[in-house]
């Protein structure tokens, strides 16, 4: 077997992977078991970018978000003691329509990567820390990046917030 059928198969393997999990997070009804389903999407979708040679993204993704922001969405829920959703009965033909139609245009998106597939490649970017670190704290994306920081310090506090709560007699 040839290297790159070789880098092929797992590069698909881990791409189901994600897409399968990707699926259990919005499917399950028990917050915690979807986050920890999030966790295994956050790291096949690392695994991918490794494999395409981005290895500083892949780098970022296990560390960043699958370690310390799931962590902290583990951290909420848990504790928050958040219950399993219940199941109601009588739901709306407009929600199952609704979700057919979009499962009806997922399979047509897919349809329509596989038939174009052998398409030309993209340009090359150079995902190293240096190139990454310049785009990012440019002024362009600085303020998004601060931004991004105190919405997180403000979704932290306000979970302190609630877990302080006096519990309802």
């Amino acid at each position: 077997m040839s290297v790159t059928l070789f880098h092929a198969i797992v590069f698909y393997g881990f791409a189901a992977l994600a897409v399968i999990s990707a699926l259990v997070v919005v499917a399950q009804r028990n917050p915690t078991y979807s986050a920890f389903a999030f966790i295994v999407t956050l790291v096949s979708l690392s695994a991918v970018f490794g494999l395409l040679g981005a290895s500083f993204i892949a780098v970022l993704q296990v560390v960043v978000y699958a370690g310390a922001i799931m962590v902290l969405f583990l951290f909420v829920l848990m504790l928050l003691n958040v219950k399993a959703e219940a199941r109601v009965e009588g739901q709306s033909v407009v929600f199952k329509l609704v979700a057919l139609a979009l499962g009806v245009a997922l399979v047509a998106e897919v349809g329509a990567v596989l038939v174009a597939w052998p398409a030309p490649v993209a340009a090359v970017f150079d995902a190293s820390a240096r190139p990454v670190a310049q785009l990012l704290f440019d002024v362009k994306y600085l303020y998004v990046f601060e931004a991004t920081s105190i919405l997180i310090l403000a979704s932290l506090v306000g979970a302190i917030a609630l877990a302080k709560r006096d519990p309802a007699p």
